[in-house]
Formats: C-alpha cells, structure tokens, sequence
C-alpha cells in the first residue's frame, strides 16, 4: 500500500509541476523583482484630479481649436461685407471720375456757356461729395454689421460660454434690421438713377456706330445724324449748341473722356448691383440674428421659472 500511494503522490507532484510550468517572460519579471527590491512592495496610489484642471491628453490641438473658431464665423455676414466694400468703393470711385469727365464733355461740346450748366455743375459736386459720405458710412456701418453677426452667431455660446442677451441687445439688433431695410430700399434707387448716364452714353455710342457705318443707314446721311443732349433735360433748352451732329459727334466718341466715362458709369452701376446684393443678404443675416436673440431671451425666461 505505501508504494501505491507513493506513487499516487509523485504523480500528483508532477501534473502539478506541469500544470506550472513558468513561461520566459514571467522569469525576466521575476528577475527584475529580485534584482530591484524596491519595485517589488511598490503600489500605485490614485490621485485626485484637480477641479476644472485639463488633461494634456484632453487638449484640443491646433487642428481642432482652428475648427472651433471657424465654426464661430458668421459666413453670411463675411460675404456680405466684402461685396458691400467692394461695390460701395467702385460706385464712388467710378462714379467720381465719371461725373467730373461728363462736366467735361458738356463744357466743351454742348454748353458753351457756363450760365447755361452752372445749375448741373453745382449739382454734380454736390454729389461728389455726397460719395465721400456714402463712402465713410458704409465702410463703418459694414464692421459694425460684421461684428454684430459674429457676436449673434450661434456658435459664440460654444466659443465663449454661456448665451445671455438683455433688452437693449435686442433693441439695438431690431435696430440694424430696419435701418438695413431701409438701406436696401434706398440703394434700389441709386442703382435705377446709376443707370440713366449709362442709357445716356449708351445712346450717344450707339449713334455714333450707325455714323461710322453710313451703308446701314438708308434715309440719312452721317451729317443729318445727331444728338441733342437737351432732351434729357440735364442742360436747358437755350443751351447752344446743345446737339452735335457728323463728324463732330464722332470725334466726340473718339475721346478719351468720352470712353473713359462711358465704362466707367458701367462700372458704377454695377457696383450699385452689388452693393443692392450685399444689402439683401445683411437683411437676411440681421433677420436672423434678431431671431435668435428673440429666441434665447425667451429660453432665459423659461429657465428662471
């Protein structure tokens, strides 16, 4: 019986012995903890993180936080601002020198006489200065409609931490509304009356053409063919000479001012488009900025009930 059991237990010995057969990394960690004593009792405490602390791992990067303040950018606006600028300044600026080269054109070919234009000259410098102001006005009034979009954006709650809003905010963004409304309307007229000195010229080059090209012309010859600026009612009828006819008209459109104040008229009008655009859009940006506003004021409300 006690070589059985003998037996029986050198065989249990050995599965056991089997069953724990020590691999080679756990013999190199053994090895690490004998030859180092003080990584054998070592524990790792836990640490309180500090409140409103950041983890190096949790930092946004450049990527990210580039995103986040795109996404703070009132693009309408932004648009809206940069085609406002762009046809407010060529308006003026065409326009300008666009004015003073028809006043040169009228001196020397239709109105002889400085009495008979002094009425269109005063009128004319006039609204060269009446460009400067519009110049300066839109140029402020298009950062401060900027700086009011990106101040109502949606994102500014996420960019800057809670949403408030007070009474006189949303005064002052109804404000922007109407006058932007108004503004619109306003421009609507000037690009009509930019128009009328583009219809003008136009009609003068158009004749001449037809003066150039006598064989389309059947009824009349190139002298019996003319324009009389006193029907468009910018010098009175007393003017001399007032119309020009032939050869003369046709010099007159081989000029300089002439060609210059021509396209640049077009030029203006053109900018007037653009500025009648860019206030459509300031209309619907301010719309909707006065919206949210309305529409957060009314969460606050909820919120303090």
């Amino acid at each position: 019986m006690k070589p059985a059991m003998e037996t029986a237990a050198e065989e249990n010995t050995e599965q056991s012995q089997e069953k724990k057969v020590i691999t080679r990394p756990e013999m190199e960690i053994g090895r690490y903890h004998w030859m180092y004593e003080s990584s054998r009792p070592h524990r790792y405490q836990h640490v309180p993180a500090l409140r409103d602390s950041v983890s190096p791992l949790s930092t946004p990067g450049c990527f990210e936080c580039c995103i986040k303040c795109l996404g703070g950018v009132p693009y309408a606006s932004l648009v809206a601002t940069i085609l406002c600028f762009s046809g407010v300044a060529l308006f003026c600026g065409c326009g300008h020198v666009a004015l003073a080269g028809t006043i040169s054109i009228l001196e020397q070919h239709f109105s002889t006489n400085a009495s008979d234009h002094a009425l269109l000259s005063e009128v004319i410098q006039l609204m060269q200065y009446v460009i400067y102001g519009i110049a300066s006005f839109f140029f402020l009034y298009g950062i401060i409609l900027l700086a009011e979009g990106f101040y109502t954006t949606s994102a500014v709650k996420e960019l800057h931490g809670e949403f408030k809003t007070t009474a006189c905010g949303r005064c002052i963004s109804g404000m922007f509304v109407f006058l932007t409304y108004v503004l619109g309307l306003a421009w609507l007229g000037v690009f009509g009356f930019s128009a009328v000195p583009v219809f003008m010229f136009y009609n003068i080059w158009s004749t001449c053409e037809v003066i150039k090209s006598p064989q389309t012309n059947s009824t009349a010859t190139g002298s019996q063919i003319c324009v009389d600026i006193r029907q468009y009612g910018i010098i009175p009828w007393n003017a001399l000479p007032g119309r020009a006819c032939g050869s003369t008209l046709e010099s007159i459109c081989n000029t300089n001012e002439f060609y210059m104040s021509y396209h640049l008229f077009i030029v203006a009008c053109a900018g007037a488009g653009a500025t009648v655009i860019a206030l459509l859009i300031y209309m619907m940006a301010t719309t909707y900025n006065y919206a949210v506003l309305k529409f957060k004021s009314r969460e606050d409300c909820c919120t303090k009930f």
